[in-house]
């Protein structure tokens, strides 16, 4: 791999921009290929400020846009006819901050509930006490399709398993779906709020609990941005035993997803080995850092773990994967299941921003491990992809990334013991001295198993968390769902749901 250092280790270029002069420097920057990776509002206590992060991999680069907002007339303009995500950025920024989106084409409420008083912004310095709620009055204008044979079928936002809150609407003739509008934010927690204040430490164990089942994708990219804040060295083993944790994850998620998407068309008994491998993946986590999920083992500036894992433990696994994914796609009636179902075109997914495995299927050769990384991965990483767009190429991208973090995981325990001697610890760093009076910045970008997370934090002086602006890939990927369902039978709606798995925690924040 080529320039292996951290994206967030280099000063991002900063521009400060007027109002008017943000679409053109926009339309700009996308032409030349950067990406759109978050857009960040704050409270400065005098004014509003809204931060545009943009990213780009030849030349790696990281670009600010800074645009102020006075109080009195909080608006931007906005850039949904430019950037799709760009759009549902500033529905958040409005619901959250008050900050306006001028011209937006669907200027309805995403993160906001309808029973927030009107004019309380809960992101707001002046909102920090809680007001009494209203009635829900505000229902969500959900788009109706009209036609002969068309009817409507609701799920969720409370569904029959143990899962997050959301609601899906489907307009349908027969049995094929002509639109579904789905609807998240339901249990929006407050979570970049409640990093605010906290120092760099103290703000791990929220990290941890941003998803659940991506605890050291979040952790890690929190930490990196704090490091890229502060101006902290993390060593190569150390950075090398994060690449470790990181890959385990990947590895307990891509597994139990290779076995659902079996069992969402039936074939359970493929799903119910699945599971026992999963099993013991998180087992290993166990032993590695004393949690199933992974959680405990990352620190400001280092890492530390109870042992390394055993790679015969991760061979055995491999090789029971191997077979599980041979017996699935080698059966005509699960193959049938998964080939042509709901297809994301490159196009679509390309237009939409999606991130990880769904852009990877859908012919997107993009993975943070390559194209911002913090350490080198080896010889055996490669990113993998598919062109079809549909279940059958989501499904492929995942065994092959198994397969590939098999590899990637052996041989980092290997490089590792020789490193260390077999030593698998190491502490944290000192919290350095600040190098100026002025709040400080930094950004990371990590590569999850669902696919790129990005964090962007502010530092106060005496090193306390001032904002975190935390993106999930999820962020990016729930809208593709509804555009890959057109066409496709409602019975599929579970595989195909299952196919793109999207976070409803890490996207409702």
């Amino acid at each position: 791999m080529t320039n292996p250092s951290p994206l967030s280790a280099a000063s991002p270029e900063v521009r400060t921009l007027s109002r008017d002069e943000l679409r053109d420097e926009v339309a700009t920057l996308l032409t030349e290929g950067n990406r759109l990776a978050l857009v960040a509002c704050h409270d400065d206590g005098h004014r509003l400020r809204v931060v545009y992060s943009f990213v780009a991999v030849y030349p790696r680069r990281q670009i600010d846009l800074v645009v102020p907002v006075p109080y009195d007339d909080a608006w931007i303009p906005s850039l949904a006819d430019l950037s799709f995500p760009a759009g549902n950025f500033e529905r958040g920024t409005r619901d959250l901050f008050g900050v306006r989106p001028a011209n937006h084409p669907q200027p309805y409420r995403l993160v906001r509930h309808g029973h927030w008083p009107r004019g309380w912004y809960p992101m707001r310095k002046d909102a920090r006490v809680t007001p009494e709620f209203e009635p829900d009055v505000e229902s969500f204008p959900f788009v109706e399709v009209e036609g002969p044979g068309v009817y409507e079928i609701a799920v969720g936002p409370i569904h029959a398993g143990i899962i997050d809150p959301g609601h899906f609407r489907f307009s349908v003739v027969g049995e094929t779906i002509v639109r579904m509008e789905a609807r998240q934010w339901y249990m929006h927690r407050g979570v970049e709020r409640l990093f605010e204040g906290r120092s760099p430490s103290e703000g791990i164990a929220l990290a941890e609990q941003i998803a659940g089942d991506t605890v050291i994708g979040h952790t890690l990219t929190y930490l990196m941005a704090i490091e890229a804040a502060s101006g902290i060295e993390v060593s190569e083993p150390d950075r090398m035993l994060r690449a470790l944790l990181l890959e385990l994850e990947r590895l307990y998620n891509h597994v139990s997803d290779l076995g659902s998407l079996a069992n969402d068309v039936g074939f359970s008994v493929v799903n119910s080995h699945a599971q026992r491998l999963r099993e013991t993946l998180l087992r290993l986590n166990k032993a590695v850092t004393g949690h199933r999920f992974l959680r405990g083992a990352l620190s400001v500036g280092g890492v530390s773990v109870l042992t390394l894992p055993d790679p015969d433990v991760l061979r055995a696994v491999a090789a029971d994967v191997q077979e599980i994914i041979a017996i699935t796609l080698g059966h005509a009636i699960v193959r049938d299941r998964f080939t042509g179902t709901a297809p994301l075109p490159t196009s679509q997914a390309e237009a939409m921003g999606t991130l990880g495995y769904v852009a990877r299927a859908s012919g997107i050769d993009a993975d943070a491990r390559r194209d911002h990384p913090f350490v080198d991965l080896g010889k055996h990483f490669h990113v993998v992809t598919d062109t079809g767009g549909d279940v059958l190429s989501r499904y492929r991208v995942r065994a092959g990334e198994f397969e590939v973090s098999i590899a990637v995981a052996i041989d980092l325990i290997r490089r590792l013991g020789a490193h260390r001697g077999g030593a698998a610890a190491a502490a944290g760093s000192p919290w350095p001295a600040p190098s100026s009076t002025d709040a400080y910045s930094g950004l990371a970008l990590v590569e999850g198993w669902r696919g790129t997370i990005c964090h962007r934090v502010e530092l106060h002086q005496d090193g306390t968390v001032s904002r975190l602006k935390v993106v999930d890939p999820s962020y990016f990927n729930w809208p593709a769902l509804p555009v890959a369902l057109a066409e496709t039978i409602v019975p599929d709606f579970p595989l195909v749901n299952k196919s793109f798995n999207q976070s409803y925690a890490g996207n409702d924040l």
